[in-house]
């Protein structure tokens, strides 16, 4: 059994930064505060670790009442801000996922710092939510401030949904950025890394993936590694 654990933004999809959007729309809804955020990294972190540093950026106190507050307020406004902006869903992935379904020795979850309330309003925007159990295989970033410690909840569901432990050459971390190859080796997973996003094919062979393409408008190429 091959375990596929797909990263969203930039790998599946791309939402012309509504995710980015909603997160300032919650802040001033959730806190009243209006100033620019730009100052805090988002790309390939966990949802809860960017709120821990805009908390820190506006001196609001990271607790869980704060973050729920947070959370709510930007679940509620992620559904306009996706429908505002011409996103898309990536080369070749529709035809990917379609092949990695009709198989009986692949099973496919999520590895994202969405949340996971987050991560099924994405995909259901864009139609892809059918393809993955939100309950299921996988790992999102509600709890963990680091991308490597949601890599580990990701195997421990494979695990116990399983059974038994599984062979690690077998798993598949795919995503977009560094922080997505990094993760896959915390857990000693194998790592495919797509350029869809915002690095570079250069940073991200920086990275050190186990395959790294430039799109997945091939979805056989994919394939072709368990060959």
């Amino acid at each position: 059994m091959h375990i596929c654990l797909f990263d969203i933004d930039g790998t599946l999809i791309h939402t012309r930064g509504a995710g980015t959007a909603a997160l300032k729309a919650g802040l001033r809804s959730a806190f009243g505060i209006d100033e620019p955020t730009d100052q805090v990294a988002i790309h390939g972190r966990t949802d809860r670790g960017i709120t821990r540093d805009l908390f820190k950026f506006h001196g609001i106190d990271d607790n869980p009442t704060h973050w729920e507050r947070f959370r709510e307020a930007y679940l509620q406004a992620l559904p306009a801000s996706l429908a505002a902006r011409t996103g898309t869903v990536l080369p070749g992935i529709i035809s990917l996922l379609e092949l990695l379904t009709s198989r009986d020795d692949v099973a496919m979850g999520l590895l994202t710092g969405n949340t996971r309330a987050g991560a099924r309003i994405k995909l259901a925007h864009y139609g892809l939510d059918h393809y993955f159990d939100f309950d299921g295989l996988g790992g999102f970033g509600d709890d963990h401030f680091d991308r490597d410690e949601v890599a580990r909840e990701a195997l421990a569901v494979v695990e116990s949904r399983l059974g038994t432990p599984v062979d690690l050459s077998r798993v598949w971390v795919i995503g977009d950025t560094p922080k997505d190859v990094s993760c896959g080796r915390a857990i000693n997973a194998r790592t495919i890394a797509v350029a869809t996003g915002n690095h570079t094919r250069e940073e991200l062979a920086a990275a050190d993936p186990d395959y790294l393409a430039t799109d997945f408008a091939d979805p056989q190429a994919v394939l072709a590694l368990w060959s």
